[in-house]
């Protein structure tokens, strides 16, 4: 399991050592695949009742009526409607799609308490700063996911690749008890994750593989397949993101062809067969996370005057197949 990488100065950082664990309580927002994968994870590796799905009562009793399923084996989740009053929460993963987050963060109000860390499991460099707005910068916590290839065709969820979560503070370089506490908790129950001490780059690195991949994937109307061999697709890919590489260093963040080579040899390992999630959007008729994707490129390009010619293309398709 990864867990050191961007921790091997410890220059700044925070002594946390005799520092007890009291993570214990943990919930889980939105069963999308990413939600069943890692909420199976928690639900098999924590005491019974220790581990939770938050939704809504009608979602339940959805649930309960059609079961979920990942890599073929049935979930059984312990459920909690927002409004219930089951305690504080010592942790909340947050998985829902863009466009249901702010949803989400009121749908947690009961659930989170003063020592309550959160962690946004959604793509795009901007849904911190949105549950931050709410609950403060003492809760949250900066996180990525990455390397997993997980689909979810109708109730049911599959992977080949669990990746992980990539966690860290986004404004420090130090690890903070609030982030030693996730550290430990995840060490102990075996979750897979990376604590890094520069989230910057690394929530811009996986917003510069989803803009490349998610898009062209959906456009071209494949598979992961299509991106990890030479051809117009992939070349496609790298084009759109590089225009997010030379956007960062506009911004201070400072991509370089070194991480976006870091990046492309995250997708190598990923099921050839697998599909992105705006793929799977697509595909099923639904809203996409567009205007998170290439929607920010382009903000961003024209604040900083620059050009985003691949994205423009890329926006302008995906808009063109949502309206069809």
């Amino acid at each position: 399991m990864e867990k050191n990488e961007g921790m091997e100065n410890n220059k700044g950082m925070e002594n946390n050592k005799g520092m007890e664990n009291n993570m214990k309580k943990v919930s889980l927002i939105g069963l999308g695949a990413l939600g069943i994968m890692f909420g199976q994870l928690l639900q098999t590796s924590m005491p019974k009742g220790d581990f939770k799905v938050i939704a809504d009562k009608e979602r339940v009793k959805k649930y309960q009526k059609e079961g979920i399923f990942c890599n073929g084996k049935a979930c059984f989740f312990d459920y909690a409607e927002p409004e219930e009053d089951t305690g504080y929460d010592d942790l909340i993963l947050i998985a829902v799609k863009y466009n249901g987050l702010q949803d989400a963060i009121a749908a947690i109000k009961n659930h989170v308490g003063p020592q309550t860390v959160i962690l946004s499991l959604l793509n795009g460099i901007s849904s911190e700063e949105i549950i931050r707005e709410t609950y403060g910068e003492e809760h949250v916590l900066a996180c990525v996911a990455q390397g997993m290839d997980a689909g979810k065709t109708g109730n049911r969820c599959t992977y080949r690749n669990m990746g992980m979560l990539c966690i860290g503070e986004a404004d420090t370089e130090k690890i903070t008890a609030k982030m030693q506490r996730v550290i430990d908790f995840f060490d102990r129950i075996g979750f897979p994750y990376l604590a890094d001490t520069d989230m910057m780059k690394r929530m811009w690195g996986k917003f510069m593989l989803n803009v490349g991949v998610n898009q062209t994937v959906a456009v071209y109307e494949t598979t992961y397949s299509a991106i990890q061999s030479d051809g117009e697709i992939r070349n496609t890919m790298i084009a759109a993101m590089r225009e997010v590489l030379f956007l960062s260093q506009k911004t201070g963040v400072n991509l370089t062809e070194e991480d976006l080579a870091y990046w492309l040899k995250v997708i190598e390992p990923l099921n050839p067969l697998g599909k992105p999630s705006m793929r799977q959007d697509t595909e099923a008729g639904r809203q996409s996370e567009v205007e998170l994707f290439s929607g920010t490129v382009l903000a961003l390009a024209k604040k900083y005057q620059m050009e985003a010619p691949i994205n423009a293309m890329l926006y302008e398709r995906i808009k063109q197949m949502e309206a069809q």
